[in-house]
Parts: structure tokens; sequence; C-alpha cells
């Protein structure tokens, strides 16, 4: 079935079990938030808030909560958008599957957005002040929109069909933003919403902007589709919900005819502070200079739903929904990249610092292999979409294994770290952007990345019980605890200010430091070494590849930085970076009496 609404979905979803309504008066400060947090946490129903204090208006979150929540919300429509997503990547593989071939004329009629003659949403006016003003952690600067798709045209063609539907967090109260006329708008240098703001300053002209609210769950989904350069979301859209994307015209604006609220917007001349916001790689965003939004409009349909969601470090109910976008995405990956056969965003590592990918290796077909064509690979993976935010790229050689995958973390490290030569295969890119939300850079926005690349025969055996191997592991002063995390990792704790050439000069000394040739230094080696997603988290989330990796017998060599094992990186907290997500105990136990009265 086609959804029309989001009520429509939510309905569904309740006669399946998989919602519940919260009828007791609930905060959103804070208090919704942490409801959230847990029902994901726990894998409980998606949370309908009846009564919201402060708003007239209902609340939804984790509607994405699981995987068999998301896939029973496109259980009629997920074929289609597979199918789409095959013929662009390989059409000749449809003639396997003739009913696929079939579907496509009526694929590409739900794939053209489609002008309305009405369309709800317009028939009520509110205020920024009435929405719920929901605030995710204690020291966010104010109440922001969570699940926004933010809809902009390139002025030079302004059309819907290359327009850009994109999730940015929007700022609607706090900071020195005028009450119900402004919100901030935090995108990032990469996103088309940039070029089509600097394009309009060129032009002289405002910059008009949308931004929808609820509506069908696939217009969700869409404004985080990872789709190619001049192909609107709302294509997707389409496809994704069985039905066109439905939109209207109002005073130049264009507005989802199904979306529950839509506000309408000019963004500004100028910037102001946006800020601070507990982001999703388990950290307060800090307060910066940002574009905002000349709010002119806010519109929304008859017993509208807000809909939300709560970030912070993975996983969240944003990794469902990443998940299922990645795996839907898949087939694109060796048409979009030439050679690349897999990449994985490492969600644990807060998706853009981790980076692991396997590609073809056929440089040499009549000798040793080396990495030679997976460097090609990684330059190009680099330079593409979002994957261009990754700020450590692991990369291996899929010869030397056909049946590794990027998905299986923990071989995927225990394959690069056999065969990886650290005189020779790292590749750094210094003083180069970043990620916005990584602040283990210079500056916002600057920081530096690294390709670790493997390809040939191992070159080491990997240790696999530290006790073993300790003898003649001797640490300096200021480091302690070193504990094994994996086959051929540990984990090593290390106070501010201990010199981490010091460390590396002891390590040079130890007879068996190539069985363990990856240290993560930190501030708590127990903490890292409990689970896998402790230490991909602090790996690579408080490091800067060209500030934070050290090795045995480093030298600069023709410009190129080599070392011997073990690879040292620090990863310990440094005053730069910024201050973890904490929850308030107080909220929740709040949050879990409230739950718990509810679902009982």
């Amino acid at each position: 079935m086609a959804y029309h609404s989001l009520e429509a979905a939510l309905l569904d979803l309740e006669k399946a079990g998989m919602l519940r309504r919260i009828s007791e008066t609930v905060s959103p400060d804070l208090e919704m938030a942490e409801m959230a947090r847990i029902a994901y946490a726990e894998g409980m129903p998606a949370l309908l808030f009846e009564s919201v204090q402060g708003s007239p208006f209902r609340a939804v979150c984790n509607i994405f909560g699981t995987e068999e929540r998301a896939r029973f919300l496109f259980r009629k429509t997920e074929r289609a958008a597979a199918t789409a997503i095959q013929a662009k990547a390989d059409p000749l593989s449809l003639g396997k599957e003739p009913s696929r071939i079939f579907s496509l004329p009526q694929i590409g009629l739900n794939a053209l957005p489609r002008r309305a003659f009405s369309a709800p949403v317009l028939r009520n006016k509110t205020r920024l002040s009435d929405l719920p003003q929901i605030k995710s952690w204690p020291e966010d600067g104010g109440a922001f929109l969570t699940l926004p798709q933010v809809f902009s045209m390139d002025p030079e063609t302004p059309t819907v069909l290359k327009s850009n539907l994109g999730m940015y967090r929007v700022q609607i109260s706090g900071n020195g933003y005028q009450i119900n006329e402004e919100c901030g708008l935090h995108y990032q240098i990469n996103r088309d919403i940039a070029a089509h703001h600097q394009k309009a300053i060129e032009r002289g002209e405002p910059l008009k902007v949308s931004i929808f609210l609820g509506g069908p769950p696939a217009h969700t989904l869409a404004a985080v589709m990872p789709m190619p350069e001049n192909i609107s979301e709302l294509v997707f859209a389409g496809i994704l919900a069985g039905r066109a994307f439905r939109y209207t015209k109002f005073d130049g604006w264009v507005v989802s005819a199904d979306a529950d609220f839509c506000i309408l917007g000019e963004i500004a001349p100028g910037l102001k502070p946006e800020g601070p916001f507990g982001d999703h790689l388990g950290y307060y965003s800090a307060k910066h200079l940002f574009p905002y939004l000349k709010v002119k409009h806010v519109f929304h349909k008859t017993n509208a739903v807000y809909p939300f969601t709560v970030v912070g470090r993975p996983p969240q109910e944003d990794t469902v929904f990443g998940k299922w976008i990645h795996s839907m995405t898949r087939p694109m990956v060796p048409v979009s990249v030439a050679g690349l056969c897999e990449m994985h965003a490492v969600d644990a590592a807060g998706v853009h610092p981790l980076l692991l990918a396997i590609g073809n290796e056929r440089y040499l077909p009549y000798g040793a292999r080396e990495p030679l064509e997976i460097l090609k690979i990684a330059s190009a993976i680099l330079g593409f979409n979002q994957a261009s935010l990754a700020k450590f790229l692991l990369i291996a050689a899929c010869e030397d294994n056909e049946k590794l995958s990027a998905y299986s973390v923990v071989d995927f490290f225990k394959h690069i770290l056999e065969r990886v030569q650290f005189s020779r295969d790292l590749h750094f890119q210094t003083a180069t952007t970043i990620d916005t939300l990584d602040y283990s850079g210079t500056s916002l926005n600057h920081g530096s990345k690294v390709v670790i690349a493997a390809a040939g025969k191992p070159c080491r055996e990997l240790g696999n019980h530290f006790p073993d191997f300790a003898a003649g592991f001797s640490l300096p002063e200021g480091f302690s605890n070193p504990l094994q995390v994996m086959p051929g990792v540990l984990s090593v704790q290390g106070v501010p200010g201990a010199s981490m050439k010091e460390l590396s000069n002891a390590l040079s000394r130890w007879e068996h430091r190539e069985r363990f040739p990856w240290i993560t230094v930190c501030d708590d080696s127990a903490f890292t070494a409990r689970t896998l997603d402790n230490w991909l988290w602090v790996s690579f989330t408080r490091a800067d590849p060209a500030r934070d990796i050290y090795g045995v017998a480093a030298q600069i060599k023709d410009k190129h930085f080599g070392c011997e094992a073990p690879l040292l990186l620090d990863s310990r907290t440094k005053p730069y970076l910024q201050k973890p997500l904490t929850e308030d105990p107080k909220i929740t136990e709040r949050a879990k009496q409230i739950l718990k009265r509810a679902l009982s």
C-alpha cells in the first residue's frame, strides 16, 4: 500500500502492534528525547505522544527504531525501489527477472513529482513556538527540528527535478534568534543547498527554502538518500512511497502537499550563532556561525503529527535507516566508483570518521601484489558523495580473500593488519576538509585524512592472547594497563601530556611488536577494550591522522611518512575536543517511569 500521510502509516503501525500511545502529558525539555533513546535501546514500539506540554500538536518518535519496523513500513514498495536502483546500476541483470522489467513503467510514473490541486498542509497557520520544543541533551542551545526535509532549488534552473531535499538540523529557539521569525539552518559545506545558496548570493537574490515535517515516511528517508548529482531526492521519495511526490506552489515556495508541517522562509544575508547540539558522533557540536532562515510562514494540516528523532553516540534510530539505505544502494557502489567492490561507513565510529573498503588490485598480475589500483580507488572514494567525508579510509584488495566483507569489522582489521607495511602503505592528505561535526581536526571543517591500503600475502602473524607476548613490553612513565581489543590490537592508557615519542621508542625494543601492529592510546584502556564499539568510537572520533598517528622508527622520505609496527594512534581526549554526551539521571528515571506506566 502507498501511505498518503504520516497518520496513515502510524495507524498501520498501531494495528500491527508496532506503536504505542502515550496519553500522559510529557515535557519536550529533555524528557521526550530520553524516552525516545530508551525506546530505541530497548527495542520498544514507536511512541505517539498525545499530550505535549506547551504545544497543541501530537508528536511521534522511534518510527524507524528497528529494522523490522522499517521494512514493515516499506514492505509494499521496497522491491520497486530496489528494482529502480538495480536498473540504474546494471540494466541487463533485470533480464533474469522479467516481472521486474514489467514493473518499470509504473515505477517511472511514481518517480516523477506531480503538481497537486490541493494541499491539506496549507489549511492552517501556526508559529514555530507552538511546535513541540524538543531539547535532546542538557547542554543543547535550544529546541531543534531533528527530522526536517529541507527543500531548495538551484536559482539558475529552478525546477523540482533538479532540486535538493536534505536533512539538516534546524534550531527553532535559543541563542539570538528572533522568536517565531528566525531559525538556524545547519548545513555542511559539501551539501547541495550550499551550492544553491552560493548561486543566490552571486545573483544578489534571496534563496527561498521550504522545510517539511512529516508526510509519508518515504519522504523522510528520501531526505537522507545519497542521490547522484543533479537528480532530486523527490524522485526516490515517489518510488519508495509508491506514489508520486505531490507538491504545490505558494508565493514562489515549493510546498509538499502531503507534509504535516511546512515552514517557508528565505536565507538571511548574514550569519548567526547556532548550537551547541548533541550530535551523532557522541559529542556536542559547539556554537558556531551558520546561515539562518527568515521565517515567513508556518503551515500545518489538520491533526498534524510532529515527527522527531534523537541523535547521539551510535547506535541510535538513525543507525537503522542508515543500514537500510546502505543495503538498498549497495548495487550502485561498483557503478559509481570503478573497481570498488564494497564500502562500509562504520556507524559505531560515528559513520564518517572510519570507512572500510574493498577494491580490485589488478595492476601487477604477473608479480607480487601490492597496493596500486586500490590507491586509485581510494582517491575516487574520497571524491565521491558523502564518502568524501571519510577521515580514516582502510582499503583491501578483494583478490587476497574473495570472502572478505567490509561489514565484518574484526575480520577486516585482521586482514589489513596481517598485510599492511607501514613504511609504504600510509597515505596522508593534510590540511584538507573533514566533517563539520568532527572536532579532532585543526579547526571547523579543517583536518586531515589517511588511506591505509593493504594488498598481497600476509607479512606477519597477529597475536591473539597478549599475556603470551607481554615479556619485554615496557611502558614509559604516563602509560599503563595494556589490554587486547582483538587480534593484533591493543589499547594502552595514557595520561595527558605523556610523550608518544617516548612510547614509540620504548616499544621499538619489544620483541613481539609485530604481533600487535596497532595500539590505540586512550584515557581509559579498560573502557576502550571492553567492546568493539567502544574501541571504534574512542579510536576514530578523537584522533586526527596527521597529528595523532605515530609509529616505531618513524621517518619521512620523499615527503612520505612511514614507520615500523606498531602504529600508535593517540586517541586521548585533547583540550580542543568537544564534551561527550551524557544523560541527566533524574530525567532518565522520570522517562522510565512514564514509559512503564504507558506500556504496562
